[in-house]
């Protein structure tokens, strides 16, 4: 496989064994399963969802939902708070596909009934614990008073939740604790309810992890397909789990300060790292004729916008790093650096399909959906 600029590598078997995990627990579990297809973002990795049964999914803006909708998907949930800016391409796809919304206030909730006049589905987004958007659970309600506004057209169809604040966790221990605390603050509020509500719940690491998951209906976590070094630090997977690493050019070598360049930075990887407990953006890893192998002690050191520096042990062999050689980075956020990342290939070498990041697509006018 010929490589001579960053691209994303994919190991298809990991990636299908991620997928087929948590479609097996969902199932045992008795829970709908709706991946969240925000992290690979790819028509190609989606077919290996509907390989195994998935017809329902969610995406992380309208740009995703068109996208897939081009590539035959129906039934997709919008998980960001519904944007009443884009109320106008909104209404059109509902017009061809089931689409659920999400809503976390009553003016959203107002607005969407009165100007997207085809059949669409809302959810109230929940705030479990992690601050970021959602009504707080305690606020039964101003929840009930959101559901019991559905009518034929806008249908209530749900509550849903994300434990974000999982992603703080250092150890299994640390996780269902916060799980367990936002299914308690669920629970109080379903109990609110005259009939208990569909709920939706997705965070890869309580997913990941734990079995208890009482009152929830459905699965919609998606980091799992990939998972990456933020993920086994927090104790939702093991690094063999992890299914992309980065191949990159080196470019440089800095022998005298153990370091080498390589062509790769922030516009590939996003500026996410962790601790562990140097500072890194990237665990490095060898390419096998099979996969890779962990670098021990080997890491991203520091990026800028093309650049990346490669911390080297000093007693490692240094012919590995030569200048032209590719070398591979597990990254430490694999749903940003796929985002990022218009280059991705199996390892068998096959190309990825990739929607253009999100955050750049245009959308077709309503006469060209």
């Amino acid at each position: 496989m010929k490589i001579n600029r960053p691209t994303l590598i994919i190991d298809e078997k990991k990636a299908r064994r991620n997928i087929a995990f948590m479609a097996d627990k969902a199932k045992k579990l008795n829970l709908s399963f709706r991946p969240h297809f925000k992290t690979h973002q790819s028509a190609t990795i989606a077919r290996w969802f509907r390989e195994i049964g998935v017809e329902q999914i969610a995406v992380s803006s309208l740009s995703m939902a068109h996208y897939f909708y081009k590539h035959d998907w129906d039934d997709i949930h919008i998980t960001f708070p519904y944007n009443i800016l884009e109320y106008q391409e909104l209404n059109e796809l509902a017009k061809h596909i089931k689409i659920k919304v999400s809503i976390e206030s009553q003016e959203a909730l107002s607005h969407l009934k009165s100007y997207v006049k085809n059949p669409i589905q809302y959810m109230i987004i929940i705030d479990v614990g992690y601050g970021r958007t959602g009504i707080d659970a305690s606020n039964w309600k101003s929840i009930l008073s959101l559901a019991n506004q559905g009518n034929s057209t806008c249908q209530f169809s749900g509550l849903m939740a994300h434990a974000g604040h999982t992603y703080d966790a250092r150890g299994i221990n640390d996780i269902e604790k916060t799980h367990s605390s936002s299914l308690q603050k669920l629970e109080t509020l379903v109990e609110k309810f005259v009939n208990p509500p569909f709920v939706s719940y997705g965070d890869t690491p309580s997913c990941s992890v734990s079995e208890n998951f009482n009152l929830i209906s459905e699965f919609r976590c998606g980091n799992f397909v990939y998972y990456d070094v933020t993920q086994t630090l927090i104790g939702s997977c093991t690094v063999d789990q992890i299914a992309v690493a980065m191949a990159c050019p080196i470019v440089a070598e800095h022998y005298d300060r153990n370091e080498v360049v390589i062509y790769g930075g922030a516009i590939h990887f996003s500026k996410d790292f962790v601790m562990t407990p140097y500072k890194h953006f990237g665990q490095i890893v060898s390419f096998t004729h099979n996969g890779w192998e962990i670098l021990e002690d080997v890491y991203l050191k520091k990026i800028s916008q093309e650049h990346g520096i490669i911390h080297l042990p000093k007693n490692i062999d240094k012919n590995q790093f030569s200048i032209g050689n590719i070398i591979g980075i597990l990254p430490v956020h694999s749903c940003l650096t796929a985002d990022l990342m218009m280059g991705q290939k199996t390892l068998n070498g096959f190309p990825v399909e990739k929607t253009v990041s999100y955050t750049h697509l245009t959308l077709p006018t309503n006469r060209e959906v």
